[in-house]
């Protein structure tokens, strides 16, 4: 639109081990920072109760996800646990161009594969103050048998060994530390020169001028 100055934004990927609040702390950037949103991943498995076509992923079928792969439509993707889950570039690239830092909520595997395609970008990961509190945690949820939670740690500690490949680590031990943390790094990306020469280009200019 004419007269509106379209910032580019920053992608940020973030990985956790499961348990270890992830999740949350994305919700919580979400609802304090302005301009952030979560890339919706295309995925195979079905649609669980509650959610929503378009908002918590993109279902498509397994011929619909395989015509993308062979496009070369995702930056990223992968099977897990017999279904298929994937990144599009061009909804990423959208966002970004709307000026929207955009939130890739991925694994290890699928952060490295992103790292190789798109420069510039950040990594996050998240971790657990301690393994017991994971398994706590792990166990909170209720949800699994004492074979799976154990199954779940395993995944977490090879999870867990990758974190030196991001940029960033923040603890979550105390949540509001950690999402402080967290908005911390967003925050202080966009101070750097080449956003702040976006978004006040004409300040800078008007700035360099002598009075007349």
């Amino acid at each position: 639109m004419a007269g509106v100055t379209v910032t580019k934004g920053s992608l940020y990927i973030i990985s956790a081990p499961s348990g270890a609040g992830k999740t949350s702390l994305v919700h919580a950037i979400l609802a304090s920072l302005q301009d952030v949103v979560v890339s919706v991943s295309h995925t195979t498995r079905n649609r669980r109760d509650g959610e929503v076509d378009g908002t918590n992923y993109h279902f498509v079928d397994q011929p619909r996800f395989q015509q993308m792969v062979d496009k070369g439509d995702f930056l990223e993707h992968a099977s897990v646990f017999g279904n298929s889950y994937g990144t599009s570039g061009q909804h990423i690239q959208d966002q970004l161009l709307a000026g929207k830092d955009v939130i890739l909520e991925i694994d290890w595997q699928g952060a490295r594969q992103i790292r190789q395609q798109m420069e510039g970008c950040t990594s996050i990961f998240i971790l657990p103050p301690s393994v017991q509190a994971l398994r706590d945690r792990l166990r909170g949820r209720e949800q699994d048998s004492d074979d799976v939670i154990e199954s779940r740690m395993q995944e977490a500690v090879s999870e867990m060994s990758h974190y030196a490949e991001f940029d960033y680590i923040v603890i979550n031990d105390d949540f509001d530390q950690a999402r402080e943390e967290l908005a911390s790094i967003f925050i202080c990306n966009r101070m750097r020169l080449a956003h702040q020469q976006q978004v006040h280009a004409d300040l800078l200019a008007d700035l360099l001028k002598l009075n007349t």
